[in-house]
């Protein structure tokens, strides 16, 4: 059968037609596929901005997020096909580059943004000040848990998310400044134990402790700490913003991306990383606009995390206190640099790894990165 050469036209035309005027189609055909998992944390705030604000729009990433329940579980899920990124602690991501070198770092999540919040029956011997602003970390915590030592020889247990983490390393840095240890194993007779404790029951985990008249605390990231306050589990007895300082903020969360992804799905990635940027800009001006603008970013975050209070989130996301930043999300190898010689030295990760192999190059800009530091 020979079709006639007018109707070839007439076809080309009709699709074109439909082409020009349905411009969503073709982009959704070319959209690559971008699963990214998180944890329920104030420090994945800007991917679920970038996420609500930016996904619809996105040019060559079919963008998505995935909530995980632990980091355990995120860490064994994104081994997965299902997996292309995943925003993970910075000394967590190390022990994995450690193990299976199959990923890269990509960008930062957020800066600073985790505090240690104590129970009712420790703070009796600390005696914490009423403003937030005025605590900070010197060594009334650090006295209390050293007389709790020498009093019973069992050390106080601080709940930290995992043993691979920037929690840890941020008190243990608080610790040794004040001549006290931190372990992370139970054999091993130190000071304070990190006992790790899912995010979300780490309030009710210092609530039993008080229960039981034990001094206990847990070092997590924000809203937790604000939420046992406002609770009344307990109280902040400092930042780790105060405890490791850094030009911006210390690095905490990072972003990762395997390398198959990488290798097939760049542009796509790249397009979510300037999201991510774009939504951290975002939720600082929201932060300092107040208002409707908050509010937007607080019913972005209920939308996924209902846990996290609006009083929470405000608390956490306060200009006045700026204990958590979404400033400067790109690769920061000597921000980095910093926390994992500390979790080497803290003994909460067991090796350094070779940061410059850790980068993705393609997404590393020279003059973003940070070459000078302070912390106490």
């Amino acid at each position: 059968m020979i079709i006639p050469l007018d109707v070839v036209r007439a076809g080309w035309v009709y699709l074109c037609l439909i082409v020009c005027l349905c411009p969503g189609v073709s982009v959704a055909q070319s959209r690559q596929p971008v699963n990214a998992l998180y944890i329920p944390l104030a420090d994945h705030y800007a991917a679920l901005v970038a996420y609500e604000k930016y996904a619809a729009d996105m040019q060559y990433a079919d963008f998505s997020i995935q909530q995980m329940k632990s980091w355990d579980l995120l860490r064994g899920y994104f081994n997965s096909e299902d997996a292309d990124m995943a925003f993970v602690m910075s000394p967590l991501a190390l022990d994995m580059f450690r193990k299976t070198r199959d990923f890269r770092w990509v960008g930062l999540l957020h800066r600073d943004g985790n505090a240690l919040a104590i129970n009712d029956i420790l703070n009796q011997s600390v005696g914490l000040s009423n403003q937030r602003s005025e605590r900070k970390p010197d060594n009334k915590v650090a006295l209390a848990i050293q007389r709790h030592y020498q009093e019973t020889g069992t050390p106080i247990r601080i709940a930290v998310p995992h043993q691979f983490s920037t929690h840890a390393v941020v008190l243990y840095q608080y610790l040794k400044n004040n001549g006290l240890s931190l372990s992370v194993f139970k054999k091993n007779p130190a000071d304070v134990l990190a006992v790790p404790v899912a995010p979300p029951k780490s309030p009710l985990f210092i609530k039993s402790k008080s229960n039981r008249k034990t001094p206990a605390g847990f070092e997590q990231s924000l809203p937790w700490a604000e939420l046992v306050e406002s609770e009344g589990y307990g109280y902040i007895a400092w930042y780790s913003k105060d405890v490791i300082k850094w030009p911006n903020g210390h690095v905490e969360c990072i972003a990762i991306a395997k390398d198959q992804s990488l290798k097939h799905k760049k542009r796509a990635i790249k397009e979510v990383m300037n999201a991510i940027h774009k939504a951290g800009a975002d939720i600082e001006s929201a932060r300092l606009e107040g208002g409707e603008a908050l509010m937007e970013i607080i019913k972005i975050v209920r939308k996924h995390i209902p846990a996290h209070t609006s009083n929470a989130i405000a608390a956490s996301l306060s200009p006045e206190l700026n204990v958590i930043n979404y400033k400067q999300l790109h690769i920061d190898p000597k921000g980095l640099e910093l926390i994992m010689n500390l979790a080497v030295e803290g003994n909460v990760i067991p090796a350094p790894v070779d940061i410059d192999e850790f980068i993705a190059e393609d997404f590393f800009n020279p003059d973003f990165s940070t070459v000078s530091h302070t912390h106490q």
